[in-house]
């Protein structure tokens, strides 16, 4: 019974972490309005959803992305744009 429950728990936790795929940062190389598509300086592209304020990001800003990987595509579950009010 306990190599059943440990191996239960296990799964769990396996999938748990299969959820939350990662996080980066980097330099916005290039914002994509038709594909919604964010490509950063290291090359890897990341899709944003419909409702990102798209005009808020320029080339050449700094951005911290969370993603899950649905599909086969980085997809933005959450970002972090530079503070403008920063000293």
């Amino acid at each position: 019974m306990r190599t059943l429950i440990g191996a239960v728990a296990a799964m769990l936790m396996i999938s748990t972490a299969a959820a939350f795929a990662g996080q980066t940062e980097g330099l916005i190389k290039k914002v994509d309005k038709d594909t919604l598509t964010l490509t950063l300086d290291d090359g890897k592209s990341y899709k944003l959803n419909a409702e990102t304020d798209l005009d808020a990001l320029q080339p050449g800003m700094d951005i911290v992305i969370a993603f899950d990987v649905t599909n086969g595509e980085n997809v933005v579950t959450d970002m972090q744009l530079p503070d403008s009010d920063a000293n």
